[in-house]
């Protein structure tokens, strides 16, 4: 199947595509804000640039889409028709990234959580399973 798109409007298209305060990166700062969290946006200095990190606590989280890094949920399983073979390998260059990325922030001695675009859809669920992060990794110093 072709795609439905011309090169150029496939090209504007993606090129929307945002890597940084996301729909569901905002959403996650909403809930970790209520629950009295500090946090810091993109820290460069540390690797694969943690889309937040909390210092205090050595705790990097990482807000990943579904199907850009290729999580077992259904919206994650889905391939697209067109262009098939590339997606696969974009998948899987992103999945084994982001496991480079966690074992050197491990080595650094930090601890890395990854919140998946689909617990979103229960928000009560994943306010819970950030309040116990919180709780096991209280603020050092």
């Amino acid at each position: 199947m072709t795609d439905v798109y011309d090169k150029e409007k496939r090209s504007a298209v993606m090129a929307r595509v945002r890597s940084k305060d996301t729909s569901p990166e905002r959403a996650v700062r909403r809930i970790l804000t209520a629950l009295g969290a500090r946090y810091r946006l993109h820290r460069k200095d540390l690797p694969g640039s943690p889309d937040l990190v909390m210092p205090g606590r050595r705790l990097a989280f990482f807000v990943h889409g579904c199907f850009w890094h290729g999580h077992d949920c259904a919206r994650g399983a889905r391939v697209p028709k067109a262009n098939r073979d590339y997606w696969l390998a974009k998948v899987a260059r992103n999945k084994a990234r982001d496991a480079r990325v966690a074992e050197a922030l491990r080595t650094e001695g930090w601890t890395v959580e990854t919140i998946w675009e689909c617990e979103l859809k229960d928000e009560n669920a994943l306010r819970a399973r950030l309040g116990e992060v919180l709780e096991r990794f209280p603020k050092r110093g």
